[in-house]
């Protein structure tokens, strides 16, 4: 069975910081891009955080500099380190993989979310 299981998500106060952490199925290592994305309550699901096969990253705007994508490969962990935290980084967070032209329409395989929340 495939899966993906995030946790790691909690309360905070802005300017703190959290790491998330997504513990995948080992077949799924074979997919090219996995990546985080969050939804706030009455917003669409926002991408926010990539990372190829190969060890590329890429952030949206929105978390660059704030959030850094990480994976280890050995164990099968996805990682979101999230620092200086904002009241608006509020959200239900996920992770997601598929071959990377997929990922980039709208991933197949997602966990079922942690979430975040920074208060002021």
């Amino acid at each position: 069975q495939l899966q993906l299981v995030e946790s790691g998500g909690g309360s905070v106060q802005a300017g703190g910081s959290l790491r998330l952490s997504c513990t995948f199925t080992p077949a799924l290592s074979r997919m090219g891009c996995m990546g985080w994305f969050r939804q706030a309550p009455g917003k669409e699901r926002e991408w926010i955080a990539r990372i190829g096969s190969g060890g590329t990253t890429t952030a949206a705007d929105s978390v660059k500099g704030r959030f850094a994508i990480s994976k280890d490969n050995a164990n099968n962990i996805l990682w979101l380190q999230m620092n200086s935290l904002k009241v608006e980084d509020t959200a239900m967070y996920y992770c997601a993989t598929d071959n990377c032209i997929q990922f980039l329409r709208r991933p197949n395989y997602w966990g079922q979310g942690t979430q975040v929340t920074v208060s002021s």
